[in-house]
């Protein structure tokens, strides 16, 4: 083996994974000042959740996944019944211990609520601040969202969500008759419809300019990306040494968001990062006019639309695989075929995407910084909200890194939570 060639070009800070979360971290440090070095085997927002989501910001889902409800009912979901989540069978003896994860923090869901409505309530507004100061405003559109639902127990489904989201201070209103009236002549058919409008979220009209613009305006405050793959961080006393093809970066700080491979960065230094792939599937639809300049759930079907930058965006799915197995084709089929029944002009052949969303148990992200004397911090496990987390989370980081008191409490996102993981040896 050679030895390692050794960068000693002074004090800067380490971000490990250029997605969207390492894109708003840039963008938060090198606004400070703050000596910044992005790495990644890609391209910033070329790959990843952070190219193929939904384009949703999700400032109304204050609500973690596990819930004493959702373990009621979770088969009700499942693909096997025409539902939006796979967990195939021979998933589950490797997936059991952050499936007996996921259990446990159904019976925490009051507590875990909370702390992640402190994150995700202000998304909105966070995003659009950061994207005026940045002078990008055009990419966030402020038209909030539309769920929807067909059939006779529509209207009776749309109050229980709204009392839902009224319940935990979220703002609704009702969908618009002309909105249902296009989705009843859409569908070619005269099934009840009713629907609930979220006017306090919004969506980006390219999720991949988005990350590259937070990614600009850090290289613009002095930032610097390297392409490159990361294969370990080691401990050098108060500083952290980032090895990345055959050379070594001496770094003040480190900061791993490296998505689902977060996990073995971690922990050589004893943290535990039990995150799963659950990945998600998109449609995309080429000048398709929009129902309406907004994004719509189709919550009959679990899909939702998205109007984006010259095209339609459908999202489905919650599939439990292995993070680079080959897509299921029959999903891709599925999803344009639900389409079709929706009124939609899809084709298999604008299949954009299939990928990874990195996700721990409880759906709370891991934020925070490792313990002990290096100076390693973590933003991993965002699940779908991503995109809707991404500048909020920088802000929060960016804060830890600095030693300041973090705008929020963050001791429900110390992935400490998981119990601490034997370190490996050097």
């Amino acid at each position: 083996m050679s030895p390692e060639q050794h960068d000693t070009s002074g004090e800067r800070i380490a971000i490990v994974g250029a997605g969207i979360i390492g894109c708003a971290l840039a963008w938060a440090l090198a606004r400070e000042g703050r000596r910044v070095l992005l790495i990644d085997r890609a391209e910033p927002a070329t790959a990843g959740a952070s190219f193929g989501n939904a384009g949703h910001i999700a400032s109304e889902q204050l609500e973690p996944l596990p819930s004493p409800a959702a373990l009621r009912t979770f088969w009700r979901e499942l693909t096997l019944f025409g539902g939006a989540v796979d967990l195939p069978l021979r998933r589950w003896v490797p997936l059991a211990p952050w499936l007996a994860r996921f259990v446990q923090a159904a019976f925490h869901h009051r507590r875990n609520t909370p702390a992640l409505a402190a994150l995700v309530a202000p998304a909105a507004d966070t995003l659009e601040a950061a994207l005026r100061e940045i002078g990008r405003p055009e990419l966030l559109v402020r038209h909030g969202h539309y769920a929807l639902w067909r059939g006779p127990h529509a209207a009776e489904r749309a109050a229980r969500t709204t009392a839902a989201a009224h319940a935990l201070g979220v703002r609704t209103g009702p969908a618009p008759r002309e909105l249902l009236q296009a989705v009843r002549a859409r569908g070619g058919t005269d099934d009840d419809a009713a629907g609930v409008h979220y006017p306090d979220s919004g969506h980006v009209i390219d999720p991949r300019q988005l990350a590259a613009a937070l990614a600009g305006a850090a290289f613009q405050a002095g930032a610097e990306f390297r392409q490159a793959e990361v294969q370990e961080l080691i401990p050098l006393g108060a500083r952290i040494g980032v090895r990345a093809e055959g050379q070594m970066v001496p770094a003040a700080a480190a900061v791993v968001c490296a998505g689902v491979q977060s996990q073995p960065l971690l922990a050589r230094f004893g943290v535990p990062a039990p995150l799963t792939a659950e990945r998600g599937y998109h449609l995309e639809m080429p000048d398709a006019p929009p129902l309406i300049d907004a994004p719509v759930l189709h919550a009959n079907h679990n899909i939702i639309v998205t109007p984006m930058q010259g095209r339609l965006r459908a999202t489905s799915y919650l599939e439990f695989e292995r993070h680079g197995a080959p897509p299921d084709p029959r999903k891709i089929a599925r999803l344009c075929a639900r389409l079709h029944a929706l009124g939609y002009r899809c084709a298999t052949a604008h299949a954009g995407w299939v990928g990874s969303r990195p996700t721990l148990p409880d759906y709370l992200p891991g934020l925070g910084r490792a313990p002990g004397e290096a100076p390693l911090f973590y933003a991993v496990g965002h699940q779908h909200l991503g995109l809707t987390l991404a500048v909020p989370s920088a802000h929060v980081m960016a804060a830890l890194v600095a030693g300041r008191h973090p705008p929020l409490d963050t001791r429900p996102f110390d992935l400490m939570r998981f119990g601490k993981v034997r370190t490996a040896r050097p």
